[in-house]
């Protein structure tokens, strides 16, 4: 080679070199290319696994889902649906050779069936009402899915021109005579969630669970609360019968009805009202909620997720399972102080996986019907589990705070794999990564991992927060700081990835980021999870507080640039500090509750504030308005972002609008971003880009000099 070029070849390979190793922030146009993938599902035979990927288009303003199949063993991914609107949801056949899902194809919802050996997809359902959640029965041809209808029509024609009338129809008044009329971000419009029954050949869906009640019941924190035998004969789904029917505002009884799909039939008929009022509540005994059913296998047991307690939704979740030959239940989490998440059946019905927060974390445990002694399988942060055909591996999504979700494949020690009773075992090498979505694209970014901190807290606790350094952290440079306030209250932050309030987002900006998990977070054991309860003022701010005097005692932090931001309770706590403290110098206020009295008549789920408050706050109100903020906003003179979605009805509109006059009234530098088509979370593209440009804009405004 001529020298001249060796020379300008050394030249071009030390530029490359170092601009290849270089990284940088991560920005919101990163954040939200990342693809999403979610709803890994394992093929019968083992050698397969169906997922969805979904890809946001900010300029569209939506994202788009297609499903995608990998091998089990580990491979190259393949798409399998494509174009302008979404797939989802993929469930297998039982031979493996095709996959019903979700398709908004066509403009409506509906079921679709995919052959994998060739061909195009065919549409199996069409009716008006729309098609989720679709299940396939492990052994038949029997599909089940639920959609909204109106339980006094005969059948989908009565459907049909019951929402053609209202949307022709120029009056938009409502007419309100009980509890529930709305829930989360949508009115109820007078229909109900019921379950229906329909071949994988052809043929006209039948209702299986008629008359004026939710079957399922919708319960936060629950996977899907229905479930269809293997042999496609039986149904098993959560229902909340409450007398009077606004009562399911107030009480959290929901049971576990088991009900023959052979009655059902494509109108509710007499007949089909009998066998509706036939199906038999296995749960009747128990006054808490009981939820997201799982039939084993063999279909001799049904597994479920329950908690002892009418009222609280907090309540421990246990794992249970009810034996259909015996009708006896049986606990399978004795003892075990975390709450039971995802789970599944191994193929031996006997041993169970399951997710439960443990700190920081999300490991996957185990139990067994023959023997319920818990035990740790995987550590890290886990969720959407599922055990393979043959009991050798989990396959399961896992992410950090440094990564999003991905599918992975945890192969089982011999001992794991077995009985519940064998010695605890960990997976035989570090989990097989099926998808690498991101590989393209987090290689470019500086994501700092989560560093764990203990601090003093209140009632005597030793407290745990996690602490994220900017990019190119400096020990010798001083930083602000930003103490993020999660929701819940009974939630947790943890080593998880997120696309709301990324706190990659927030050190990207120069700050130290701190996220404590106060009393009431998940992952620590009931017991402090409890003592948030009555005490929304107290032991939580203490424990902020607290961390808060550790933030600031860091050599590179600047405790005199210091905000708070937080959101649902975490607002609620930036309005109570904004009237206890005058330590932080910029505060952001996200779907906050300010006045207790005024909330409890906005909201939905009354059995919210009646737990927590220790009633109605017409009898019990000391506890209302000893934790009410705005009974200390004469208090206030820190500067406040306060940001709303005009379809939350978890924590409505009101209690943002209060707290901003207020504000205003008084002098105190405060912006309201309010969205009219967001509702508790921000979910749409640009309205999350304008979020993020608007709170990180607040807070640079003034934490930066």
């Amino acid at each position: 080679m001529d020298p001249g070029l060796k020379i300008a070849v050394a030249l071009l390979i030390l530029m490359l070199v170092p601009s290849a190793r270089a990284k940088r922030p991560i920005t919101f146009e990163d954040l939200v290319s990342m693809k999403r993938i979610s709803d890994p599902q394992v093929s019968p035979n083992g050698k397969w696994v169906a997922y969805v990927e979904t890809r946001v288009d900010v300029e569209a303003n939506k994202g788009t889902s297609h499903i995608w199949l990998v091998p089990a063993a580990g491979g190259t991914p393949r798409e399998l649906t494509h174009g302008q609107d979404s797939d989802t949801r993929p469930r297998w056949s039982p031979d493996s050779q095709s996959l019903a899902f979700i398709s908004s194809r066509g403009g409506t919802s509906q079921i679709w069936i995919l052959p994998l050996n060739g061909g195009e997809a065919r549409q199996l359902t069409s009716i008006s009402t729309q098609a989720e959640g679709v299940t396939w029965a492990a052994k038949s041809d029997s599909l089940l899915f639920v959609s909204q209808v109106y339980s006094d029509c005969g059948d989908d024609d009565c459907n049909r021109r019951r929402l053609e009338e209202a949307a022709k129809s120029k009056v938009r008044a409502r007419i309100i005579d009980s509890l529930l009329y709305r829930h989360w971000m949508e009115w109820r419009e007078g229909k109900y969630t019921h379950l229906f029954v329909v071949s994988a050949r052809a043929g006209t869906p039948r209702d299986v669970t008629p008359r004026s009640y939710d079957a399922p019941t919708y319960f936060l924190g629950a996977p899907d609360g229905y479930a269809i035998s293997p042999d496609g004969t039986e149904v098993c789904y959560t229902s909340n019968r409450a007398v009077p029917p606004s009562a399911v505002a107030w009480t959290t009884n929901n049971d576990l009805y088991l009900a023959s799909v052979a009655e059902g039939s494509s109108a509710p008929t007499r007949s089909q009202n009998i066998a509706a009022a036939e199906a038999k509540n296995i749960t009747a005994d128990n006054p808490g909620s009981d939820a997201a059913p799982r039939f084993s296998p063999d279909g001799r047991y049904i597994a479920y997720t329950s908690q002892a307690r009418n009222g609280y939704e907090s309540d421990l979740f246990r794992l249970r399972v009810y034996d259909r030959q015996t009708r006896q239940i049986k606990e399978l989490t004795p003892g075990f102080d975390q709450w039971v998440g995802s789970f599944d059946w191994a193929a031996d019905s006997n041993t169970i996986y399951f997710t439960a927060p443990d700190h920081t974390e999300q490991p996957v445990f185990k139990t067994s019907v023959k023997d319920p002694r818990v035990e740790k399988v995987l550590d890290g942060f886990n969720d959407d589990l599922h055990s393979t055909a043959d009991g050798r591996a989990l396959v399961l999504t896992r992410q950090s705070l440094t990564q999003p979700p991905e599918i992975y494949a945890a192969v089982l020690p011999r001992e794991a794999a077995g009985a519940a009773s064998s010695p605890q075992g960990t997976p035989s090498g570090a989990p097989l990564p099926l998808t690498r979505a991101n590989a393209d694209r987090l290689p470019e970014i500086e994501l700092k991992p989560r560093e764990l901190v203990m601090t003093k807290g209140a009632l005597g606790a030793r407290i745990q927060s996690l602490l994220v350094k900017p990019p190119g952290f400096d020990p010798s440079k001083k930083y602000p700081a930003l103490v993020l306030i999660h929701g819940g209250p009974q939630s947790a932050w943890d080593n998880a990835w997120s696309y709301r309030w990324n706190a990659q987002m927030f050190a990207s900006h120069g700050y130290v980021v701190m996220m404590t998990n106060f009393h009431g977070s998940t992952g620590y054991g009931q017991r402090f999870v409890e003592e948030i309860s009555r005490d929304w003022g107290g032991a939580p701010y203490q424990d902020l507080m607290l961390a808060t005097d550790y933030l600031e005692s860091l050599p590179y932090v600047d405790r005199t640039r210091i905000g708070a931001a937080g959101a649902s309770f975490g607002g609620y706590m930036i309005d109570w500090i904004a009237g206890h403290s005058h330590r932080f110098k910029v505060l952001v206020s996200h779907d906050g509750v300010y006045d207790n009295r005024s909330m409890y008549g906005e909201t939905e789920e009354l059995w919210f504030p009646e737990w927590e408050l220790k009633g109605m706050p017409w009898e019990k109100s000391s506890l209302y308005e000893k934790w009410s903020p705005s009974a200390f906003v004469q208090n206030i003179q820190t500067p406040m972002l306060i940001a709303e979605g005009e379809l939350d009805f978890r924590v409505p509109q009101g209690q943002a609008f209060a707290i901003f006059a207020a504000l205003q009234r008084r002098g105190v530098p405060s912006k309201l971003l309010y969205f009219p088509d967001e509702g508790h979370w921000v979910l749409k593209a640009q309205n999350s880009r304008l979020w993020y440009k608007t709170v990180l804009g607040w807070l640079d405004e003034y934490l930066k000099p």
